[in-house]
């Protein structure tokens, strides 16, 4: 790292590509997480061309109850393995949570979302968690 560092700012290309980069960014914070012990350590996927990575403040005090009721609605989401991550704030923004998923397609994400309101349970999950959120 102590090698890296220096050769990267000297690269003239890595430096034009940042000064562009950074013209998009409006804001930036850090986190640090875990995951959810229902959800799994993440592992690597084939043939997931989009990620979508969802993110719920929640009000103070709702993290176990959120966690509880995603423990047993995980499996109303598992329709092509597409859940990758769950996530919640150890340090930075407090009380919010991540949610990685995997998608094939986006036309295969709008129908796994679409299958999951199918399935008797997974409206009194998101119906029990919904309040949950600031």
């Amino acid at each position: 790292l102590q090698d890296t560092m220096p050769q990267l700012h000297a690269d003239e290309q890595n430096t034009a590509f940042r000064k562009e980069r950074n013209k998009l960014l409006h804001r930036r914070h850090n986190e640090l997480c875990m995951e959810f012990t229902f959800w799994g350590e993440p592992q690597p996927r084939t043939g997931c061309e989009i990620y979508e990575l969802r993110t719920y403040r929640l009000q103070p005090g709702t993290l176990i109850e959120w966690g509880n009721w995603w423990s047993r609605g995980i499996k109303y989401r598992q329709t092509d393995n597409e859940a990758v991550g769950g996530f919640f704030s150890q340090v930075g923004h407090l009380y919010c949570v991540h949610h990685l998923w995997g998608y094939g397609s986006l036309q295969r994400r709008k129908e796994i979302r679409e299958q999951s309101w199918q399935q008797p349970g997974w409206d009194g999950v998101v119906c029990a968690t919904l309040p949950l959120c600031k």
